[in-house]
C-alpha cells in the first residue's frame, strides 16, 4: 500500500510540474508586458492628403487584349500580389470617335472587371481623335481647341462618377513623342490642364485630378525638355491651381534606390528634386503619386546603345522595386500609390524592344522575380496601430457603395460616406480602443458594429443581439468622436462596421460619415497569477506528500511484540 501511496504522489507532481510549465510559458508575453509595454505598429497618420493609402498598384493594358479569360488572368494575378490599384489608359479616340458619338461599351467592361477584382481605376486620358485637330501625323498631338479635350474629360467623368475616382491629364507632355513632334511648352500644357480640371471638377467635385507625370530627362529643349525645368514652368503658368495630386515617373535606371539625387542624373531619388519644386512654389501640401516606377531587367547580352533605361539583374530588379518601396514608406511622408510599369503585356511587346523587360508577369502568365517579392511584401496583414486613421488607411477595407467626398470640414480634406444598407468598412488594429469621427445629421442612420465578429459589450443590443450605434442627430453635428469599442485589453483585432436598414424614427435617411477612426492603447492583459499561484501550492502540498512517505518508507518497523499464550 505504501508503494501505490508513492507512485500516487509521484504520478501527481509530475502532472502538477507540466501544468506549472505550461501555463507560465503561456503566460511568458504578458509577464514581460509588465516590464516593457506591448510594440504596436506605428501608424501612418494623414498630414497630406492622398498619402495614407494602399500604396500597390501596376500600369495594365487590358484596353488591348481580346480575349476574356486574359483579362481576367491578369486582374486574378494582379489580385494574388497584393495590387489593388489600376491605371489604365483610355484613348480619347476611341471613346469619341466622332464629335457628336460616343462609345463607352468596351470600356464599361473593362471597368467592371476591375471593380470585381478589387481594383480602383486611375484613368489616362489622352490620344485625341483625328476630327479634333488638322494636323494627324502625331497621334498624341493635343488638340487644335482644348475645350474639346475638356468637353471629353466632362462626359468621362460624368459617365464614370463614384466609379472611377481619379483621372491623369496626358502623359510626359515634356518630350516631343507624347506633344505631337512640338516644342516642350509647359504653359500651354497648364492650359490644356486648367481646362481638364475645371470641367472635371464640374461633372465631380469629388474627383481627384492627377497631373501628366512628367518624362526623366536632362535636356533643355526645344523638343525635350528637363522635368525639373518643365515642372517650374508649369508653377509659373498657374498650374498649382489645377491639380490635386502630382504624377512622377521615377525609374531607377542601373542605380538602387538610396542613390543621391543630382540633377544631372537619371534615378529613383530624382522625384526628390520634383517634391522641392513643389515646396518652393508652396503646393508642399499636395501628395506624389508614382504613376511609372520600376527598374528594366533586359538580358546581359542586350544591345547597350538600346538600353534607354539600362538595366540590372532579374534579382536586383526584384530587391529594388521592394527597396524602393520601404525607403519612400520610411522617408517620405508625401509619397502616395506605386503604379509599377508594368504588370503584363499582351503581346505587341516584342523581345528585341527594351520595354519588354520591365514586366512584372510574362505574356505567357508566367511570373517573374518581381512579382513574387511583391506578393511577399503585400503578404503582410496590414494592421493600424493607436493614432487617428484615416478612412482611405490600407488597415481600412471597404464593401459596397461608398463614396469619397472632399470637403475643407474633414480632417485631411476628404471623408468617406454611404447610404447604402449593407455597405461595410474594416478595421484591422493593434489597442484596445476605437473611437469613429462621424458627421451626425438628421439623415444619419445605425451602424452594427462588432469586434472579431462578436457584439461589442458596450454598445446598446437590438433584438438579435447585434450591438449598434445610432448616428441621428437634429441638429447637425460635425467631427463628433463617438466610441465603438472600449476596454479591450491591448491585442490584434478586427474591427467592422455596417450600415443597417433600421433607422431611428426620427431620421430621414441611412446616411454614414466616416472621417476618421481613433485608435488607442488598452489595458494590458493580466497574467494569470492566480492560477500559478493555485498550482504552487497544490505542487508543494504534492512535494510534502512525497516526503512524508519516503520518510515513512526508510523508517524501520519494531518487531511484532510476542504473542501471549
Amino acid at each position: 500500500m505504501r508503494a501505490i501511496r508513492i507512485l500516487s504522489a509521484l504520478s501527481v507532481l509530475v502532472v502538477l510540474l507540466a501544468a506549472l510549465a505550461m501555463v507560465t510559458w503561456q503566460a511568458m508575453p504578458l509577464l514581460a508586458a509588465q516590464i516593457a509595454p506591448p510594440v504596436t505598429p506605428t501608424p501612418r497618420s494623414r498630414t497630406i492628403p492622398d498619402t495614407d493609402v494602399n500604396p500597390y498598384g501596376a500600369n495594365f493594358f487590358l484596353e488591348r487584349e481580346v480575349e476574356t479569360w486574359k483579362i481576367e488572368k491578369t486582374l486574378e494575378m494582379a489580385r494574388e500580389a497584393g495590387i489593388v490599384w489600376a491605371k489604365q489608359q483610355f484613348p480619347w479616340s476611341e471613346i469619341q470617335p466622332k464629335r457628336s458619338q460616343f462609345s463607352w461599351e468596351k470600356y464599361d467592361r473593362l471597368v467592371a472587371y476591375y471593380e470585381t477584382y478589387g481594383l480602383q481605376v486611375i484613368a489616362r486620358l489622352d490620344r485625341p481623335p483625328d476630327w479634333s485637330r488638322k494636323d494627324n501625323s502625331y497621334k498624341q498631338r493635343p488638340p487644335d481647341d482644348y475645350a474639346d479635350y475638356g468637353e471629353f474629360v466632362y462626359a468621362f467623368v460624368s459617365h464614370y462618377k463614384g466609379r472611377i475616382r481619379h483621372i491623369q491629364v496626358w502623359n510626359e507632355p515634356n518630350i516631343w513623342t507624347e506633344w505631337g513632334n512640338q516644342a516642350a511648352d509647359p504653359a500651354a500644357y497648364t492650359q490644356l490642364l486648367q481646362v481638364a480640371y475645371e470641367q472635371a471638377k464640374r461633372a465631380d467635385p469629388n474627383v481627384r485630378v492627377l497631373s501628366a507625370p512628367l518624362a526623366m530627362n536632362v535636356e533643355q529643349g526645344p523638343r525635350n525638355l528637363s522635368d525639373l525645368d518643365y515642372l517650374q514652368g508649369m508653377y509659373d503658368a498657374g498650374a498649382k491651381d489645377y491639380f490635386d495630386i502630382l504624377s512622377a515617373n521615377p525609374f531607377g535606371f542601373a542605380d538602387p534606390p538610396a542613390a543621391p539625387a543630382s540633377p544631372d542624373t537619371l534615378n529613383f531619388g530624382r522625384v526628390a528634386l520634383l517634391r522641392e519644386i513643389m515646396i518652393r512654389n508652396g503646393d508642399q501640401n499636395k501628395a506624389v503619386w508614382f504613376n511609372e516606377y520600376g527598374w528594366n531587367a533586359a538580358p546581359a547580352d542586350f544591345d547597350p546603345d538600346r538600353l534607354i533605361w539600362k538595366r540590372v539583374t532579374e534579382e536586383q530588379q526584384a530587391q529594388y522595386t521592394i527597396d524602393g518601396l520601404h525607403l519612400a514608406q520610411a522617408e517620405w511622408d508625401w509619397a502616395g500609390v506605386f503604379c509599377y510599369w508594368y504588370f503584363r503585356q499582351v503581346g505587341d511587346i516584342p523581345p528585341a524592344a527594351p520595354e519588354y523587360y520591365f514586366c512584372m508577369v510574362d505574356v505567357d502568365f508566367a511570373p517573374r522575380l518581381v512579382y513574387r517579392a511583391l506578393e511577399e511584401m503585400t503578404t503582410a496583414v496590414q494592421v493600424a496601430g493607436p493614432g487617428l486613421i484615416q478612412e482611405s488607411a490600407p488597415a481600412v477595407t471597404t464593401t459596397g457603395a461608398w463614396q469619397t467626398v472632399v470637403s475643407d470640414q474633414a480632417s485631411a480634406g476628404a471623408y468617406l460616406t454611404s447610404e447604402d444598407p449593407d455597405a461595410s468598412l474594416v478595421l484591422a488594429f493593434e489597442g484596445g480602443a476605437v473611437d469613429l469621427v462621424t458627421m451626425r445629421t438628421p439623415q444619419s442612420g445605425i451602424l452594427y458594429v462588432a469586434v472579431n465578429g462578436s457584439p461589442v459589450p458596450d454598445l446598446p443590443k437590438d433584438a438579435r443581439g447585434r450591438s449598434f450605434l445610432d448616428l441621428y442627430a437634429n441638429p447637425a453635428e460635425w467631427q463628433v468622436r463617438l466610441p465603438l469599442v472600449q476596454g479591450l485589453s491591448n491585442g490584434s483585432y478586427q474591427l467592422e462596421i455596417t450600415l443597417s436598414h433600421e433607422r431611428n424614427p426620427a431620421s430621414l435617411g441611412t446616411t454614414a460619415v466616416i472621417d476618421g477612426l481613433v485608435i488607442r492603447s488598452g489595458s494590458p492583459q493580466p497574467p494569470p497569477y492566480g492560477l500559478v499561484a493555485a498550482l504552487t501550492l497544490c505542487l508543494l502540498l504534492d512535494l510534502g506528500w512525497l516526503i512524508w512517505e519516503l520518510v515513512r518508507w526508510r523508517r524501520p518497523v519494531p518487531p511484532a511484540a510476542p504473542e501471549q499464550r
